[in-house]
């Protein structure tokens, strides 16, 4: 407000505190609101000079400081004055909270013990100690005990006078520095932990970081040194303030906020240094090379930072041109230097500042009085749909919190915001405006342009995101109409016509997303003037082009767009089509603009708080005789930080100065309202009023009594008048002075007498056709219980209306009132408590409802069992699964008939869990064999789906298996794929992949047993594939032929499908190569070197399956070994013409050789029981026993019935299994 203007009493006057020793406590006349344009979204902060406190005997203050735990404020002065005082807020009356409270001086204590001056007060909030010093060096403890301050410890150096202390951040310790460089730090019990002198050196102040890891010392000179907390110097703090500053400097002031109560955003600065020259800078850390730099053009006194590191105060003065001495300002900023308003105090000198805990007082130490000034923040917040929206910070996060909180049902959902502007609701919905995450991608459709930073973010009111626009201007200014979306930086406005549907067709969605082609969104420059023939493009390179005459607010409805500059121009448009109809010029730069509900009238507040009316329709003759369109009308309110038009009336507003809310109609005021809420909506002669400030000390918690609901004047009038006088002359009055709220206020009291007449012509004068219809259906009724009682049940008194029904017997109404409101628990009740076979199905229609009650809350086990009742066998379902209780599930469906179209959905259950068998019987149980299947080859249960394909006729379980298989060996899963096939009977198929896997071991080099083991394996199979062939025939031609018939024709067809397969002519080759191969090695190494010789030859026959190299160096080894060097030479011959062999290997083989026939001859010492023929090998050769390799001469002998190999008859009584293929021998 102006200086010397006349305001209304501030937040208490504290009439009764003159007589106190403090001095008189009053109100002030001279105040100071002021406001200002913050670049990212308008006003941040009002503030106002309420009070002022006078020290006795015309004290000269020196310091004070602020508790901002338990809210004690000590100020110190000339003559050892020291006092500890304490405000409290009386908080009896709900609606009287916060600021707008009476506050009382609970605590006025003189704390004796300092003879000079006090210079410095500090607390130590975590321990509850007050620490002063004086002129004289003397340093006071102070300690809270039984309700007053004592002294507990006390120290003097007597060597220089203390110029500055600091606790650290948890309070555990304490710097003082001394003005001739003396630093000593302390603990909170009274223990020095170090001291130190920094000799040449004038120390003035001293500060902890956050972390207590760094100590900044403050010089006289200006300097300011970085120690660490042991009092090692680091470095000297670059002060980029001061470049091309000339004369003696002194420092102000240092302080840095500890992120207590988070940062406005990431990396935000929050280090401090002002000069006295006004020369201010802002650091995100000590060694940050590139501050926010600030010329404040003031001397300066102290500096603060706001309990939430948000804004700067800066105290001092400042010349002005106009008066001869200077006048007391306090400034203030954001961490980002950006200038927030200047707030003058009256007084000589100001010496000290200090914010209270909350942020929302400030004092001011001036003179011999202390000034305190409330602040109104501009929050982040708005409201739609009977929901508070609002954001805040915390100490974890870098993110806004956004809350949306229902408040008629009292509940809360959380949405997390990077980089929040500002929030603008209208009707049900509001938008986020928010920086764009550089790590996010935009969608393609959203990205025209190119580098859009922005996001304008439509959400409902729970927060769900419904359609997010990115633009590329700055969104300073939002605006929100039920239809468009108006964004605007200083020299362009953005216009988006949004789109919600609840349910949107191919052809809609096709439509949003061409939405910009077809003009939804479009962008001018203030400078331009759109003709409203749809010439608005979406070209941001208009954002870029400047003007002189920056845009400062807007606002918007339905059928206008206004538009304020700086300069005071307001701009009116036309929508939705954008043209340009006229201009006005004003006296003022706006801040906050406002229409009433008609677009008739604009309400301006200007960044000084000055609250003025706009007639934009008024056609009045200027001082030149010309007609101009639009007048300013005479009401000017100052100090205004809020208002808010009547939805419903376009001369009905209130508005919010200093603490009180004001209504006024026609321009008209009504007597204030003490309160300090700010508006949410003002509809039906009812004002809605939340108190942010106290919502936002534990944001996490809201509660209802943070909502204050007003009526207006005449609303309360009216009831006044309806319950005193009569609803005659209350009629009459409500009929001068007409409302919809106030008839319907009278149609409700008429009813009430069952004044029907009354009653209805109220409804018709309100429009509200339901409640004609009611009193029309009223008057059919002849009884007047029954009328009184259906009127209790009009007002929502249903309890009392449902026994009123039920005295008169007529439990059939009863019931019919409950079941309209959906309680289905009285509804259970009732009928429980009744009789008649007629409501069966009511009750069971009542137990489903409550069992959908407790499921929609996920209480699944009470729902079941009012499903049970209710034979709800879908919902019924669903419970079970839900709890996991599969037994249950399983007996529904067996209790189910076959063919029940809830079958397949509870065997979809049972596939989601992995439970094969219930779910295969609940397909088969519904005629869907297909879909069994599918189950069994889904879970793995391959033998399942090919009984299950066999049984059902189904023909495509081979594709299923070969394309499962393929997958299987795609992920290089040979054994899973060979034991798919063998689950599933497909054994020609396993054999090859088995014979596949024995190959390739085979040619690695694998260990001989192993490679006999795998080709063993793949015998089995194909042995089981040949049995499976034969069953298959047998089974074909049973009844027709002979069983040797049968078997042949399956030989015959199992030759056809092999033709191209090596193995199965002989599958056992393999095995039987490595199983000589094996035992001749163990023969030789047992030392039967004849025996070894004879196996050995049997390798001849496969060189196909074992190297030629290693079958002929056996071979030489075990001829060496049995003297048989005739049979030795041939091998070596055989060896060095092998052509796999290198010329090094075959040189190596003949000088073996050579060594080996200079000392024996080349013939056989002794005849071989095997003749020629067997080395050379050929057909008809004798069979050879697989447990000595001896060829098989007798007539008796013992075959294995799976391998079909031969043992001597006197050798078999050896083993348990045969040799060869392990089979058991039996």
């Amino acid at each position: 407000m102006r200086p010397g203007s006349s305001s209304c009493q501030g937040d208490g006057s504290f009439p009764e505190l003159l007589v106190l020793p403090i001095g008189g406590v009053e109100p002030l006349l001279v105040v100071g609101l002021s406001g200002h344009c913050d670049p990212l979204g308008g006003p941040t902060m009002f503030f106002y000079l309420t009070k002022k406190i006078s020290i006795p005997n015309k004290v000269k203050l020196k310091c004070i400081s602020w508790n901002k735990e338990q809210g004690f404020i000590a100020c110190g002065g000339e003559d050892g004055l020291l006092k500890v005082l304490k405000l409290e807020t009386q908080t009896g009356d709900a609606k009287l909270r916060g600021l707008a409270a009476p506050s009382n001086l609970s605590m006025n204590q003189n704390l004796e013990g300092h003879s000079g001056s006090v210079q410095v007060v500090t607390w130590n909030e975590q321990y509850q100690k007050l620490t002063t010093s004086d002129e004289n060096g003397l340093i006071i403890v102070w300690m809270f005990c039984k309700g007053s301050w004592f002294e507990e410890m006390i120290n003097n150096r007597n060597k220089s006078v203390v110029r500055s202390m600091s606790w650290n951040a948890d309070g555990q310790k304490i710097c003082i520095v001394y003005e001739d460089g003396a630093v000593i730090v302390g603990s909170v019990d009274g223990n020095r932990i170090w001291g130190k002198d920094l000799k040449g050196l004038q120390l003035c102040h001293v500060t902890w970081s956050a972390d207590s890891k760094v100590l900044l010392f403050g010089m006289a000179n200006g300097e300011i040194h970085i120690y660490d907390n042991q009092g090692h110097f680091i470095i000297k703090m670059k002060l980029s303030c001061l470049v091309n500053v000339t004369g003696a400097i002194s420092i102000a002031g240092i302080h840095w906020y500890h992120g207590t109560e988070g940062y406005v955003e990431p990396d935000c600065p929050c280090l401090a240094v002002c000069f006295d020259n006004g020369r201010c800078q802002i650091m995100r850390h000590e060694n940050d090379q590139n501050p926010v730099l600030i010329d404040t053009g003031m001397y300066v006194v102290g500096i603060q930072w706001n309990h939430m590191g948000s804004v700067l105060a800066v105290a001092g003065s400042q010349k002005v041109a106009t008066q001869d001495k200077d006048v007391n300002i306090v400034q203030f900023y954001t961490p980002f230097g950006e200038h927030l308003g200047t707030l003058k105090v009256p007084g000589k000198e100001i010496s000290a500042l200090s914010w209270e805990g909350s942020g929302l007082k400030i004092a001011l130490a001036v003179d011999s009085f202390i000034y305190f000034a409330n602040i109104r923040p501009n929050y982040k917040w708005g409201y739609c749909s009977n929901t508070v929206v609002y954001a805040y910070t915390k100490p974890d996060r870098p993110e806004y919190c956004v809350v949306f909180w229902d408040t008629k049902n009292n509940e809360k959902y959380l949405k997390y915001v990077k980089g929040l502007i500002s929030i603008t609701t209208c009707g049900d919905f509001c938008i986020l405006a928010t920086k764009a995450d550089e790590n996010h991608p935009q969608e393609e459709n959203e990205m025209e342009t190119f580098g859009a930073t922005f996001v304008l973010v439509l959400c409902n009111s729970i927060g769900t995101p419904l359609d997010p626009k990115y633009i590329d201007i700055v969104p300073l200014f939002v605006a929100m109409t039920k239809t468009h979306v108006i964004a605007a930086s200083k020299e362009a406005f953005y216009t988006w016509q949004y789109h919600v549907a609840k349910k949107l067709t191919a052809v809609e969605i096709n439509q949003i997303t061409r939405s910009r082609k077809e003009g939804r969104e479009r962008i001018y420059h203030v400078d331009d003037t759109p003709s409203g023939s749809m010439d608005g493009v979406l070209d941001y390179s208009k954002a870029i082009q400047g003007t002189r005459d920056p845009i400062c607010a807007i606002t918007a409805s339905d059928k206008i767009l206004i538009v304020g500059r700086e300069s005071g121009t307001i701009q009116r448009y036309s929508l939705p089509n954008v043209g340009l109809i006229q201009k006005y010029s004003l006296n003022c730069r706006s801040y906050q603009l406002s229409l009433n509900c008609n677009s008739s009238r604009l309400a301006i507040i200007d960044i000084s708080g000055v609250l003025t009316f706009f007639d934009l329709d008024a056609r009045v003759m200027d001082s030149t005789g010309q007609q101009v369109v639009g007048e300013l009308l005479k009401l000017e309110r100052k100090d205004v930080w809020d208002m808010k038009w009547a939805k419903d009336n376009p001369d009905l507003f209130a508005m919010m100065e200093k603490t009180r809310m004001y209504v006024f109609r026609n321009l008209d005021p009504e007597e204030p309202i003490q309160t300090s809420g700010y508006i949410c909506n003002f509809e039906d002669l009812e004002i809605k009023s939340v108190l942010l400030d106290e919502l936002l000390k534990d944001p996490e918690r809201p509660n209802k009594d943070y909502l204050v609901n007003f009526e207006i004047r005449s609303l309360r009038d009216s009831r006044a008048l309806i319950e005193k006088v009569g609803i005659e002359d209350a009629s009459q009055f409500i009929e001068d002075n007409p409302h919809p709220r106030l008839w319907r206020l009278l149609a409700e009291a008429a009813l009430q007498k069952l004044d029907l007449h009354t009653a209805e012509q109220a409804f018709v004068h309100c429009k509200d056709y339901q409640g004609i219809k009611f009193v029309k259906r009223l008057g059919k009724l002849l009884s007047e219980s029954m009328k009184q009682t259906e009127v209790v049940g009009y007002f929502g008194r249903f309890e009392e209306a449902e026994r009123m029904y039920l005295e008169m017997d007529r439990r059939d109404l009863a019931l019919g009132l409950r079941l309209k409101l959906g309680d289905w628990f009285r509804v259970f009740h009732l009928l429980k408590t009744g009789s008649g076979d007629a409501d069966d199905s009511l009750l069971e229609q009542a137990n489903n409802a409550i069992g959908d009650y407790f499921a929609d809350r996920q209480k699944w086990l009470n729902a079941v069992q009012y499903y049970v009742q209710g034979r709800n066998q879908e919902r019924l379902a669903e419970c079970y699964y839900m709890l996991e209780d599969y037994d249950g599930l399983e007996n529904l469906a067996i209790s189910l008939p076959e063919n029940h179209k809830l079958l397949p959905e509870i065997a979809q259950m049972f596939v989601r869990v992995g439970m094969c068998e219930q779910a295969v019987t609940a397909f088969l149980k519904c005629g869907q064999p297909k879909a069994a299947v599918d189950t069994c080859v889904h879970l793995n249960q391959w033998n399942k789906a090919v009984e299950l394909a066999k049984n059902h006729s189904m023909k495509e379980i081979g594709s299923l298996l070969a394309r499962y298989a393929s997958h299987l060996l795609e992920k290089n899963k040979m054994l899973d794929a060979i034991e798919l096939y063998r689950k599933a009977n497909y054994f020609f198929d396993a054999a090859k992949l088995m014979f596949k896997i024995a190959d390739e071991e085979a040619k690695k080099g694998t260990k001989p047993l192993r490679v006999k083991k795998l080709y063993v394996l793949s015998a089995l199979l194909v042995e089981q594939h040949h049995e499976q062939m034969k069953n298959a025939q047998r089974g074909k031609a049973r009844g027709k032929n002979s069983e040797a018939t049968s078997a042949l024709a399956g030989l015959l067809e199992e030759e056809v499908l092999s033709t191209t397969d090596r193995f199965t002519d002989n599958a056992w080759r393999g095995a039987e190569a490595y199983h000589f191969f094996i035992l001749a090695q163990r023969q030789l190494y047992e030392g039967y070197v004849d025996t070894a010789l004879k196996t050995a030859l049997h390798l001849k026959d496969y060189e196909d399956i074992i190297p030629a190299v290693e079958i002929y160096s056996l071979l030489a080894l075990c001829a060496c070994a049995s003297r048989a060097f005739g049979t030795c030479s041939k091998a070596f011959i055989k060896l060095t013409s092998l052509e796999t062999l290198s010329s090094e290997q075959k040189q190596q083989y003949e000088d073996l050789a050579l060594e080996i026939f200079t000392k024996y001859t080349s013939t056989d010492n002794r005849k071989s029981e095997l003749d020629d023929s067997l080395m050379e090998g050929g057909e008809g050769k004798l069979p050879t026993c697989v447990a000595t390799g001896s060829p098989i001469t007798e007539y008796q002998f013992w075959m294995c019935g799976v391998c079909k190999h031969c043992v001597l008859a006197q050798e078999i009584s050896h083993y348990s299994f045969c040799p060869l293929c392990h089979s058991p021998v039996g």
